[in-house]
């Protein structure tokens, strides 16, 4: 699920919708989380589907640590990449705010992070990146990690609309590791690869 002060905007011709902050989202700040209405496919399963229904999956899903293909059932499939993305994915199920998101400004992701199967050009952002590959994980988890771990200190310092929708199991392990007890878990635990089955 979405945070709730989110909606869907158009963006441009050449990217079309996207999730635009309503109010201020302050860094620490939980994004989306897997709930339990999001779907999720095994490769099998989407083997067998139309092909639309597969251009569909490929549009508007990522891929797990599993290999499969998690379709969110809200408006957070519109999230769109962004090499400087303002959300970074953990290795919970949930993303967060990496920086403050303003009025307005887009939620982005790094698709980086997200396993997807085919490497493809994305828009210049004057970034020294130009491509997103299916083993970016692999190339900058520890980029990521830094980022991630800095502004993670931060979830139980800003109001937080979707904790209720974490298991108790993660709550716990969010607890251990904002009190020091534990090491925040890499976002490389969020790597599939293909050859690895």
């Amino acid at each position: 699920m979405i945070h709730p002060d989110t909606e869907v905007k158009f963006i441009s011709e050449e990217i079309g919708y996207g999730i635009v902050a309503t109010k201020l989202i302050p860094e620490g700040t939980i994004t989306w989380v897997q709930d339990e209405l999001d779907q999720v496919y095994t490769p099998e399963q989407v083997a067998e589907m139309l092909p639309y229904t597969q251009e569909m999956i490929d549009k508007f899903t990522f891929r797990n640590n599993k290999g499969n293909f998690v379709m969110c059932w809200d408006t957070a499939k519109y999230v769109n990449h962004s090499f400087n993305s303002n959300c970074i994915s953990t290795a919970y199920d949930f993303e967060i705010a990496i920086r403050d998101i303003q009025v307005g400004e887009e939620l982005t992701d790094d698709y980086g992070y997200l396993n997807v199967s085919e490497a493809f050009k994305a828009k210049d952002e004057g970034s020294p990146r130009t491509t997103v590959y299916p083993d970016d994980l692999l190339n900058f988890h520890k980029e990521w990690d830094t980022k991630l771990a800095s502004s993670f200190k931060k979830l139980n310092k800003t109001p937080q609309p979707l904790e209720r929708l974490l298991s108790q199991n993660i709550r716990s392990i969010v607890k251990q590791v904002l009190k020091g007890e534990k090491e925040l878990d890499s976002i490389l635990k969020l790597y599939y690869s293909e050859k690895v089955k």
